[in-house]
């Protein structure tokens, strides 16, 4: 291997194991020069192999940077197309069961939801706890009634209003976590019977919502891409009628789609005409991969109808459990509910995190975060690729930490997900996506944690599982052979 090929194979590596992020610029051809040791002709000559090969492209009097490959592996839109039938939702005890899993110190957690909580910024936000609580040795339960603590509903207005969104603070109410916002803005809007629309696959968290409170979900087939068929839902609500929407319009869980703008404005206006609330989780708001955060849904929201709700847990602290909704014309509503759910959110953590945000350097944290989840959500693309059986489809993440990955048709996910678990891997199998125990050929990856031989060796080893069912071991892997 001469000296520029193996610069050009050592530099692939490094792109291909995410050291280097999709539009980021790799080191100018006089660093690269220095770093490796060699001439200036060698590093042009591996700059313009890679450019030849996709990898790199060059933009004038700027340099190399790191091109976007296409890919041709991802999920197609066809996989998420159901025919929609209103149905009673019983996902709870399978979402427990798997969470429990989790708990394993063992285990490697790909089926984890929750993000790596080393990158969160967690000893200055306790040492602000901390300082507080000192303050405040007693504290008044009034300090802790809806609508929350008055500084931290001004830091999350502000924080709105600095991205684009003109916020009224007054709509403004502090739940525990993003789960609260959304059980309290559901329950504002639909009663027991009710039908009520859903992405799909759609977050879990969604459906527990409306098997709690005794409603009925009816799925809405899902771009990948695109997100929720609006003219699909104009037809359910035709045909079916429905009093409410839930969706994640931004990094949705699982398919980690965007919808662009004009989808956005037409679902709100769809909605709108038919005087019907929509709940929008925009839980992962902060994780962007792009250089801008994307527009919620509130921003087209004219009458009120958008009961937008999102938190802290998934971007700077999941410890607190701080969240909050923004329920437009159902505000009173929410904020009564609140009263009579749960009461109060302790005082100390919303204290703590306005804090946080006061003092400066929430940007910071989050640009390395999302720096991170951005490498690392290539990396899981490309370990897919090439320890998975051919025929494997990913999606393709533009934020969050989740990945959602199609099998080939006779592997299914439960199995997989049990025979992992026996390996000390844990995955979360597609099923918990659906009230209609659709998905069973797909799973979901988190891909927030660092990443270790230990994660590539379980990549490598469920490849080699569902590698073995496709070929028909499925009844081997049910009798522990």
């Amino acid at each position: 291997m001469t000296l520029y090929e193996k610069l050009t194979a050592e530099i692939e590596e490094a792109v291909r194991r995410g050291v280097f992020a999709v539009g980021e610029r790799v080191p100018s051809v006089r660093q690269a020069s220095a770093q490796h040791g060699v001439s200036i002709k060698t590093v042009l000559h591996a700059y313009a192999l890679l450019e030849s090969r996709g990898v790199l492209e060059t933009r004038p009097q700027s340099g190399y940077f790191v091109r976007e490959l296409p890919s041709a592996h991802a999920i197609s839109p066809a996989a998420s197309q159901l025919p929609p039938v209103a149905s009673t939702v019983d996902v709870s005890r399978l979402v427990l069961s798997t969470l429990r899993s989790i708990r394993s110190q063992d285990a490697t957690p790909l089926g984890s939801p929750y993000p790596d909580p080393s990158l969160f910024p967690w000893r200055q936000i306790n040492q602000l706890a901390n300082a507080t609580a000192r303050r405040h040795s007693s504290w008044n339960l009034m300090d802790d009634l809806p609508p929350g603590n008055p500084e931290l509903i001004r830091q999350i207005a502000r924080r709105y209003a600095e991205n684009g969104v003109p916020v009224d603070p007054d709509e403004i109410v502090i739940t525990v976590g993003a789960t609260e916002a959304i059980n309290l803005s559901l329950q504002a809007v639909a009663k027991p019977g009710d039908t009520v629309a859903v992405e799909s696959p759609t977050y879990y968290a969604m459906l527990h919502a409306i098997e709690r409170l005794g409603m009925r979900a009816i799925e809405v087939p899902t771009h990948p891409a695109e997100g929720i068929d609006i003219d699909a839902l104009a037809t359910i609500i035709r045909e079916h009628g429905i009093a409410a929407c839930m969706v994640m319009p931004n990094f949705q869980n699982p398919l980690g789609f965007v919808m662009s703008d004009a989808n956005k404005e037409r679902l709100v206006g769809l909605l709108a005409a038919h005087e019907i609330p929509v709940i929008e989780n925009d839980v992962y708001q902060e994780l962007y991969y792009g250089e801008a955060r994307p527009s919620a849904l509130k921003n087209f929201d004219k009458k009120g109808l958008v009961l937008h709700c999102a938190s802290f847990s998934k971007s700077l602290t999941a410890s607190y459990r701080i969240g909050w909704a923004m329920p437009g014309r159902y505000r009173r509503e929410v904020e009564k509910l609140k009263f009579l759910n749960t009461l109060t959110t302790p005082s100390v953590p919303q204290v703590a995190v306005a804090d946080y945000l006061r003092r400066g350097g929430y940007d910071r944290h989050l640009r390395h975060v999302r720096k991170m989840y951005r490498q690392q959500a290539r990396l899981m693309i490309a370990m897919v690729k090439r320890f998975f059986p051919a025929g494997t489809q990913t999606s393709t993440p533009m934020g969050g930490y989740v990945l959602w990955v199609q099998l080939p048709d006779n592997v299914d996910s439960m199995l997989l997900y049990q025979v992992a678990l026996a390996r000390g891997i844990t995955i979360g199998p597609g099923t918990m996506f659906s009230s209609r125990d659709a998905f069973r050929h797909f799973i979901r990856l988190n891909y927030s944690y660092p990443w270790s031989a230990q994660t590539e060796a379980a990549l490598k080893t469920l490849g080699e599982l569902v590698a073995g069912m496709e070929r028909g071991k499925n009844r081997d892997y049910e009798h522990g052979r």
